[in-house]
């Protein structure tokens, strides 16, 4: 019975689940097996065995002590029955082999040999280390008494429990060339082969298939790659992760001889699986944005794993479902064995996001999260994707402008206006009610919406005003709706020839082009302003052209209501003939033009002033109205709309004389201080000027952060560190000292390399300051500025410092 090996399965086929009807068909199998070894032992995954031939050699004089100690047992042993004793360190144990079977045991034996099986932890199980690998050991003897014998035969076994370790990409099994326990005499010890199988499939060339079968003296070294033939790579999820672990059923074969055993075969059977190897599958985008499709790969996946459902944007779907619906899906395989899953997805579908960015695109934006079935246990794994695609896609409106004589006109095609864009004029939005407001006229057809803009309207830009003409320009400005980026200015200009006009700059400049009405008519070179010393800049016998700033000629300033108001008159000087004594005599008329400026009080405009550097840009500032009334005939003063004349400077010193000119850069060293001036260009001594809140930012944005704060409601900063206002006193160059405010500020260590001055400024009709400029007359007895009482009139005015310092640490 040695060498074949025979058995009859009886397989049951039914229909049914509980086999009912089953039809039986038997299928024989034998197989050889070549002659047993005097020993073989066996080490399977859940069990240990060994098989011995009951001829057994004499006992060795290793074992003659622990034979003998075994005699006075065997002498007890019953007539013809088999018992065991085990060894172990907490003593012996007898047994009858037919209890063996209760300690978990299991013993058979035949004519020629002797079987022991048992469980690698018994009450009898010794554990111990060889070469650095845990064996578990069962030490027994199996004794026989028949008429003239007594069979005492060694059965111990020993098999390692560990030795399995795993690197990045290969397992390694370690098993004990020489196992102590098994080998009693190590120097008559000799091992005469080594193999291994694979699935059950013995190897003849382990190197073929990239397995490793490595010998020395203590250990036998099996290496095999991860994911190498005859294993078994299965997909699974852990914590929500995709991965995968590989499984590989090895045998290790080992034969030797020794003196107590002619030879000795030992078996090692283990299922080896790896811990659980990560495996992040990765989005790749294969879009092509000329296609306007979203063509999206996610993988590598192994083999068991599918595809079930689809979430694309806020919906669910099946992959039937989303077939339906124009979406292409397929399985993509690879040459390794693995596979991928493609999605395509139109650009127009109703699930994909769309968002306008930059000037003429638009950013589309696929939200996928992918349901799966992950391996034989068909665990879910779900994988979210997102893939933006921004394509050049948006046509950007292009305005049309045209002029007829007194109005200008620009027409705005309409598609995706109100959609993607706003139209502005300056900072305020262009709406029917703006419109209305300010005097423009809109109207829109299926195709343009048209703004048509009077001359002297509010908004507009006058580049030239000349005793010949009037340029003007009008600006239309295109605007991001989501963001206020401004993306284009659509513009329309137009010359214009008027011969009654004022017109109120930003800078302060009054432009008059006055008309001759009186009868007799006056020579127009003899009129003048209130200073005798402004002449006309240009005229005719029937027109008269100024040019002067609110500063001069006279300019008076006064509060009225909500509005600030500069004022001056056209006067004719009269020539008249001698006579013999008074009343005087003159053939001319009386002629007399009073000059309006208006502008609101509490309304709050940009005012930029270039102090240094070479980043300044020339800026072009709301243009005011003016109004112009004869005594005789006065008509209705109009609203203007117009800034104070601020400017600032920054010195080089304390004394405040010398400024850093416009082209150069203000050089200053960590914590050196800077010397700030703002002054109010303005001819009225009966106005202070008065600082806000003044900061420093890094930009020469208004509204830039981070700021460091310097000036506060009027009042030093605490947190500021050193700033400290300084006096004004009368000089050839300051008229009036509550026109003008300093500030000395001990420059604080930022991180910053360019620094920005920003100031809000206020004005007003009460002084604070007790005639000599000095501090305390901004921050009055720690009363903060805006407490006026109710004769005060304030003006709410920004002054802007922008340009930049370099510093050296």
């Amino acid at each position: 019975m040695d060498e074949k090996f025979s058995l009859t399965l009886n397989i049951r086929v039914s229909l049914f689940q509980d086999l009912r009807a089953a039809t039986t068909y038997q299928h024989p199998m034998r197989c050889s097996y070549p002659t047993w070894a005097p020993r073989e032992i066996l080490c399977e995954e859940n069990y240990m065995e060994v098989s011995v031939k009951t001829d057994v050699p004499v006992i060795s004089d290793y074992e003659t002590a622990e034979w003998m100690s075994a005699l006075p047992e065997a002498r007890k042993v019953l007539y013809q029955i088999w018992q065991l004793i085990f060894y172990s360190p907490s003593g012996r144990k007898k047994t009858l082999v037919s209890d063996a079977d209760k300690l978990g045991y299991s013993f058979n034996n035949t004519l020629s040999r002797v079987f022991l099986r048992s469980p690698y932890s018994t009450n009898e199980t010794e554990h111990s280390v060889a070469n650095g690998v845990t064996m578990s050991t069962i030490s027994s003897t199996s004794m026989y008494r028949q008429r003239w014998l007594l069979l005492l035969i060694d059965t111990t076994v020993s098999c390692p429990v560990d030795g399995t370790s795993f690197t990045d990409v290969a397992i390694v099994w370690t098993v004990p060339s020489k196992i102590p326990r098994l080998v009693l005499q190590e120097p008559t010890f000799t091992s005469h082969n080594i193999s291994m199988a694979v699935d059950g499939q013995r190897i003849e060339n382990p190197e073929h298939f990239g397995y490793t079968l490595d010998r020395n003296n203590t250990h036998i070294v099996t290496t095999i790659p991860i994911g190498a033939s005859g294993g078994r790579l299965k997909s699974t999820v852990s914590n929500g992760v995709y991965g995968a672990v590989y499984s590989i059923d090895l045998l290790l074969e080992h034969t030797w001889t020794d003196t107590d055993w002619h030879l000795t075969k030992y078996t090692v059977i283990k299922q080896i699986t790896t811990p659980f190897m990560p495996r992040i599958p990765r989005v790749v985008n294969n879009t092509v944005p000329e296609t306007r499709l979203f063509d999206v790969t996610l993988g590598v996946f192994l083999h068991d794993v599918i595809l079930v459902a689809l979430k694309i944007g806020e919906e669910q779907l099946s992959l039937k479902e989303a077939q339906q619906r124009g979406y292409k899906i397929s399985d993509i395989h690879f040459p390794n064995g693995t596979i991928g899953f493609q999605l395509v997805v139109p650009f127009d579908d109703p699930n994909i996001l769309r968002e306008y960015v930059n000037k003429n695109e638009t950013k589309y934006h696929l939200h996928v999260n992918y349901t799966l079935n992950v391996g034989p246990q068909l665990k879910l794994y779900h994988h979210p994707a997102d893939i933006e695609c921004i394509i050049a896609d948006v046509e950007l409106p292009e305005g049309i402008g045209y002029c007829d004589k007194e109005n200008m006109y620009l027409a705005v095609p309409i598609a995706g206006l109100y959609k993607y864009w706003s139209l502005y004029v300056g900072s305020k939005p262009l709406s029917q009610a703006t419109a209305l407001t300010d005097g423009y006229f809109v109207t829109t057809n299926d195709t343009h919406l048209i703004l048509q803009v009077p001359l002297f309207a509010v908004g507009i830009i006058y580049e030239e005003v000349s005793f010949e003409r009037i340029r003007a320009r009008f600006d239309l400005l295109l605007k991001k709706t989501s963001t206020m980026e401004t993306l284009d200015i659509f513009s329309v200009r137009c010359n214009f020839h008027s011969s009654q006009f004022i017109v109120c700059y930003p800078n302060g400049t009054v432009t008059v082009s006055a008309l001759m009405k009186t009868v007799p008519s006056i020579d127009m070179g003899k009129t003048r302003l209130k200073d005798s010393t402004c002449r006309p800049k240009e005229f005719t016998k029937e027109q008269v052209f100024f040019q002067f700033h609110v500063s001069t000629c006279g300019t008076s300033l006064r509060f009225e209501g909500d509005h600030l108001i500069y004022e001056n008159e056209l006067l004719f000087e009269k020539e008249t003939l001698p006579a013999q004594g008074p009343p005087t005599i003159t053939r001319d008329p009386a002629y007399r033009l009073t000059i309006l400026c208006y502008y609101p009080i509490k309304e709050t405009l940009m005012q930029s002033a270039v102090i240094y550097g070479s980043s300044s840009s020339s800026r072009t500032l709301p243009t005011g109205y003016g109004t112009m009334m004869t005594r005789t005939n006065v008509a209705g003063p109009r609203r203007a709309r117009q800034v104070l004349h601020i400017t600032s400077s920054i010195f080089k010193d304390e004394s405040f004389t010398e400024t850093y000119g416009q082209h150069s850069v203000a050089l200053k060293y960590s914590r050196e201080p800077v010397y700030l001036e703002v002054e109010l260009k303005d001819e009225a001594p009966g106005v202070e000027l008065f600082l806000d809140n003044c900061w420093m930012a890094g930009s020469e944005e208004f509204g830039a952060i981070p700021q460091w704060s310097i000036i506060e409601d009027g009042c030093e900063s605490k947190d500021s560190g050193s700033v400290s206002f300084s006096p004004v006193t009368k000089s050839d160059r300051v008229k009036y000292p509550n026109h003008f405010k300093r500030l000395r500020i001990q420059m604080q260590t930022l991180p910053l390399r360019k620094i920005y001055f920003h100031c809000t400024v206020k004005v007003s009709t009460c002084l604070h300051l007790p005639g000599n400029g000095l501090p305390e007359g901004q921050c009055l007895q720690g009363r903060k500025l805006g407490t006026f009482d109710y004769t005060c009139h304030t003006s709410d005015q920004r002054s802007e410092i922008h340009g930049y310092a370099i510093y050296k640490i």
